[in-house]
């Protein structure tokens, strides 16, 4: 596998954290950054991490295969004319984050990121103050409270729900349980936008290394969120009621791949795809 380039480092001010940010547990999204080889991320959140890479090595590769489908699923869909983004469990936007894609087709493009760890939303605005203030905005909120992002005033004045809209939900469905009823969130996220909107999933799986999967899943278990792997069939049922654009859910790295596909692409234990609401 390639090295992986850092994200950057000390988005906020060294030292300064707002009162709210619990540093006592590990969060999914700074883990997240970690494996990407950022530094926007906390000693509780790099021994998780660690935990997670000695039964999955392979997590880094995932990290990066994940960031790559969303630069492409996003250029992909600017190209195609949408100019509205609601990023759903955006994670802290490093270097190609939805926004960066998108504006580099359309300067006019509107995003929405929505995370609900409160050090993801405190980085994300020191990151992205001086890029297109006035066409986004980043809302501390979860996705499991899918009327809280719909009703938000800070997302209604930044995109329109009257028109086409890309809801994004790369990495993050795998991090809500079974009980709390995933393909509900979608469906009602889904809902609430109008015909013509586009979505966009990526999901970890459990299909390839099912033991060592299990494995690297339990690493999340002292995480603000468990991990859950599921398979390829029931990622599929995320995408109930849309059309599926080609070339359907694929494996993430076969998706629309920009040249030959990298030789640490089976190391990605992932699926995704694009649906489009009729």
């Amino acid at each position: 596998m390639t090295d992986v380039e850092p994200l950057g480092e000390n988005l906020v001010a060294p030292g300064w954290l707002p009162p709210e940010i619990d540093t006592t547990k590990a969060h999914p999204a700074r883990m997240y950054n970690y494996f990407l080889g950022g530094k926007d991320n906390f000693p509780v959140d790099r021994e998780a991490a660690e935990l997670a890479l000695e039964a999955v090595p392979e997590a880094r590769a995932m990290s990066r295969g994940n960031r790559d489908f969303l630069g492409r699923t996003v250029r992909h869909l600017a190209e195609s004319g949408f100019t509205q983004y609601l990023d759903l469990g955006t994670g802290i936007p490093g270097p190609g984050n939805t926004g960066d894609v998108a504006r580099a087709v359309d300067p006019a493009a509107r995003v929405a990121y929505i995370d609900n760890d409160p050090s993801v939303a405190a980085h994300s605005r020191a990151l992205l103050r001086g890029a297109a203030p006035d066409l986004t905005t980043v809302v501390l909120a979860d996705i499991r409270d899918p009327q809280s992002i719909i009703n938000d005033p800070s997302v209604r004045a930044t995109v329109d729900f009257d028109k086409p809209i890309v809801v994004l939900m790369l990495a993050v469905l795998h991090f809500v349980k079974d009980d709390e009823d995933p393909a509900g969130i979608v469906k009602e996220l889904m809902d609430a936008v109008p015909a013509g909107s586009h979505l966009v999933i990526s999901h970890i799986t459990n299909d390839f290394e099912p033991e060592r999967g299990a494995q690297g899943a339990r690493a999340y278990d002292r995480a603000t969120a468990p991990i859950v792997l599921r398979p390829y069939a029931e990622i599929c049922t995320l995408f109930d009621g849309l059309d599926v654009l080609e070339p359907g859910i694929v494996h993430l790295p076969s998706w629309r791949p920009d040249g030959q596909i990298p030789d640490w692409a089976d190391q990605v234990w992932g699926y995704g795809g694009i649906g489009r609401k009729p």
